[in-house]
């Protein structure tokens, strides 16, 4: 190869006339000028010697001839600045579009994002309607003539002060599922006669503790004749700890020689504080002296750590919820069939029914929790009872299904505010009026549900932070007047998790584009995101501003995995009052003047979308913002357009960014080029590139932007920057997309469907063709043949490149240009590209049936003259 030719670029070498079936353009209207292009670089290699010449014969020329040819040659530097900027226009209009939030040489996190939001999504599942959720509670049910259920009630919610029955106790001998743990208990409380039981409320502490102590004190009653229905005692735990121990030294407590007591802590309220290890010491020796037992039962938390890190604490973890549920459902179904007749079914075949009808998909879904609390289960050992003995509705027994975890955010959320007023005010100061304190430490748990709901999944430390971001706004709203005290040590991990009904799993974030190792955090249960979020959005209507304000902070937060999961949230709180979240969350955003809040108000359009109740008024707003919006709220709309859900049609999608990224001579077409790539991996893709290819044959310089910028979007998106929905990006075996996250879309796309490569690689020849995109498309070309392989070797796009380099090099100039390309490659020198990896690209490129074989005969067939290129790289 001569050294001309290692000087001169992908134009030199390309022919003057475009191969039949392609089409390039310049940036005027018609095609005049095409030649001209090509000539261009030509020309300015003669400049010198043309210089040169007119110096010699400056002196024979008169004035005007010197001044004509002057003109001229300015004429043509303007002609080239122009061509400069338009490529400069140009490439500005494919940067990422949120390259201006985060600097022009900060990293973006489109993918991040993306992976964020099909995560999310998962977590709200738009076939679980949150309109009809909202009407699902079943407030009652009478089942047969045996069992009667009342769906609010809590089995042991109102304890007082008094005997156990010894019917409950017999009841719970028979019903108790113990715990993992449980001997260790036991063990514990029969050698120190005291217990401290921690634990969240509703697992089955208390039914527990009463077995605990049933089974002690059983053993320790050495035929004394104490009354049976004095053995156990429910003790008031307003009397304290000191009271329970002078009783039992009273002359009175022969009394209570061998009996057990049960106490329940109530450390929630700021002022209540835990009692000293010398007041347990008290308790736990006058015990020992009456023979006595006791358990005292608190809740965890910052306030019981003391408690239960002591020599009298120990945890009780939750029952096994196979085994609870087989044993409650055991229970209800004996009381049906104690009255046996001839035509009834056995117990036995009741029983596997109601298991097999319990380990369903739909119950499964309708439950949508992990584990199931002592409560829950008899509920639903219930309702699967009373429907296989034909007294309960397969729709109610769903709808009951679904009140299980409506209930449980109805029990986090009731009674808050009513703690709230029970506090005492602090004295009042001159600069402020009286305010009541420990607002904060009363809100945090209730904060820390509803950031969980929002950004379950997130790293622990991103949902506590915003949990606390969430505590200060509820305390503002609740008391204006006065700055709300900000606890710096009051965070208990252990106790959020328990009280939240939440895991904490090993996993990573992206930080940067860089996967870190985190711990996450999940509610144990797929329905209690929206559980909590209908809770709060439906029940408590004060509660939305302080929320509303928050989520508009969220919206700023750098990180993707918290702003994204916001929106998707936001989203669904828009289900609940569209009205209300149009008014404050979508519209405010979709004017704010950081793409980030506009991805945002996107985002949650699209979510709301989602909802067959609400797609057409979104496809309606999404229509009008394409029209007559201003600039920020297209820019949304193109956005919302991009997710293939804000319109009826794919043709009324495209035709709304088409209006988008023309309009005001293309100052949107980088957003609106974006979106329309995005589009490209539904099932309509061929329909998508053939208006593409529309665009670039339009007369107009505005659409010709339009389909250049995304015939170049092609090649430098990766499939994970989509933000698309999680069905087609699923990572499985049965996905094509599972293992192709960070391919360009263009080569992912020429390896799943094959059909789209001719259309895909005449859009990339008219890029690299045409004077304003040909640099940007050269280099975009560069990208996609460096990612053939990865930095180990091992392959990473090659069966894309095979697919695509050969429709895009079917003529000699196309294949000159590449052979200019990868010899630039390999004397790039940072990057340099070894020459065998050169010849292998090379070879992907032309006819696979072109290349030599060495070791295999080749079949008879006629030949072509091989070019200079070939002969370099065969």
């Amino acid at each position: 190869m001569s050294d001309d030719e290692q000087s001169g670029g992908a134009a030199d070498d390309a022919p003057e006339e475009a191969g039949a079936g392609r089409s390039s353009d310049d940036g005027k209207k018609g095609g005049d000028g095409k030649k001209d292009d090509k000539r261009d670089d030509k020309k300015d290699d003669k400049n010198a010697r043309e210089h040169r010449k007119r110096d010699r014969d400056d002196e024979g020329r008169s004035d005007d001839e010197k001044s004509a040819e002057d003109e001229e040659a300015d004429e043509e530097k303007e002609r080239e600045r122009e061509r400069e900027r338009a490529a400069g226009r140009f490439k500005e209009r494919t940067r990422d579009p949120l390259a201006d939030d985060q600097g022009e040489d900060g990293p973006t996190n489109l993918a991040a994002a993306a992976r964020t939001r099909r995560a999310t999504r998962q977590l709200f599942d738009v076939h679980r309607d949150l309109i009809s959720f909202a009407h699902s509670r079943l407030q009652s049910a009478h089942i047969g003539d045996n069992i009667n259920l009342l769906l609010g009630a809590r089995p042991g919610a109102g304890m007082r002060s008094g005997p156990v029955p010894e019917e409950e106790l017999r009841r719970l001998r028979r019903a108790h599922v113990a715990p993992e743990g449980y001997v260790r208990l036991r063990n514990a409380l029969r050698a120190r006669r005291l217990l401290v039981l921690g634990a969240a409320p509703g697992t089955g502490r208390t039914s527990t503790a009463l077995s605990l102590l049933d089974e002690v004190t059983t053993s320790a009653a050495n035929g004394t004749d104490a009354e049976p229905a004095a053995r156990i005692r429910r003790v008031d735990s307003d009397g304290g700890i000191r009271q329970l121990a002078e009783t039992l030294d009273d002359e009175g407590g022969q009394a209570w020689h061998g009996t057990g007591h049960l106490l329940s802590l109530s450390l929630s309220r700021p002022d209540a504080l835990p009692p000293d290890e010398m007041d347990l010491d008290e308790l736990a020796a006058a015990l020992a002296r009456r023979d006595a037992f006791a358990v005292i039962v608190v809740t965890v938390g910052s306030a019981a750590n003391p408690l239960l890190s002591g020599r009298y604490g120990m945890l009780c973890p939750p029952a096994p919820t196979e085994e609870l549920l087989a044993t409650r459902l055991r229970e209800r179904l004996e009381e049906r069939t104690s009255e046996a007749r001839e035509d009834d079914t056995s117990l036995d075949e009741l029983l596997a029914r109601a298991e097999d009808l319990a380990a369903g998909d739909d119950i499964t879904d309708a439950v949508g929790l992990d584990d199931l609390r002592p409560a829950e289960a008899e509920l639903l050992a219930s309702l699967l009872a009373g429907h296989v003995l034909g007294d309960v509705s397969h729709d109610d027994l769903l709808s009951g299904c679904r009140s299980i975890a409506a209930e449980q955010a109805q029990e986090w959320f009731a009674g808050v505010d009513r703690a709230l007023t029970a506090l005492p005010a602090e004295p009042e100061r001159a600069d402020r009026g009286a305010g009541r304190s420990g607002t904060a430490t009363l809100f945090h748990p209730v904060a820390f549900r509803i950031a969980l709901a929002v950004l379950g999944g997130a790293s622990h430390s991103a949902v506590a932070a915003a949990a606390h971001l969430l505590t200060w706004e509820l305390s503002v709203q609740s008391d204006p007047d006065s700055t709300p005290a900000r606890p710096l040590f009051c965070d208990d991990p252990e106790a959020d998790v328990a009280l939240s009904r939440a895991e904490l799993t090993q996993g990573k974030v992206e930080v940067d584009g860089h996967d870190v190792p985190a711990r996450l955090i999940f509610y144990r249960g797929s329905a209690l995101p929206s559980a909590v979020l209908t809770e709060l959005w439906d029940r408590h209507f004060p509660v939305r501003a302080p929320v509303v304000r928050w989520l508009r902070l969220l919206a700023d937060d750098p990180r993707s995995q918290v702003w994204m999961r916001a929106a998707v949230a936001a989203g669904e709180l828009c289900v609940r009052d569209f009205d209300h979240g149009y008014t404050e969350l979508v519209r405010p955003l979709a004017e704010a003047t950081t793409n980030r809040r506009l991805i945002f108000a996107a985002t949650t359009l699209d979510q709301a979308a989602g909802h067959d109740t609400h797609r057409k008024t979104v496809h309606k707003l999404v229509g009008d913002w394409s029209k007559r919006g201003t600039p920020s709220q297209r820019w949304t709309a193109a956005w919302a357009l991009g997710y293939g859900n804000a319109a009826a049609t794919m043709d009324d999608t495209l035709d709304a960014l088409a209006r988008i990224g023309v309009r005001d001579e293309g100052e949107l077409v980088s957003v609106a080029s974006h979106n329309v790539v995005r589009l490209l991996v539904l099932p309509d893709a061929p329909e998508v590139l053939a208006r593409m290819t529309e665009w670039t044959h339009h007369k107009r310089e505005p659409y010709q932007d339009l389909g250049l910028a995304a015939a170049v979007r092609l090649a430098l998106t990766t499939v994970d920057e989509l933000l698309m929905d999680p069905d087609s990006l699923l990572d499985d075996s049965g996905s094509p997309w599972g293992d192709r996250g960070d391919w360009p879309v263009s080569l992912a796309l020429a390896a799943i469907r094959p059909e789209l490569v001719r259309p895909m690689a005449d859009l990339m020849w008219t890029a690299l063709n045409t004077a304003r995109s040909k640099d940007v498309a050269m280099d975009a070309l560069e990208e996609l043949l460096r990612s053939a392989e990865r930095k180990d070797g091992t392959e990473w796009t090659r069966p894309g490149l095979a697919a695509l380099l050969p429709a895009l090099t079917t003529e000699e100039h196309d294949q000159r240009r590449l052979d200019w390309l990868l010899r630039r490659m390999m004397n790039d020198p940072e990057k340099p590209l070894s020459e065998p990896k050169a010849r292998d690209l090379w070879w992907l490129a032309v006819e696979p049936e072109e290349r030599p074989r060495r070791h295999a005969p080749r079949p008879e067939r006629p030949r072509r003259d091989r070019t200079r290129e070939e002969e370099r790289y065969g």
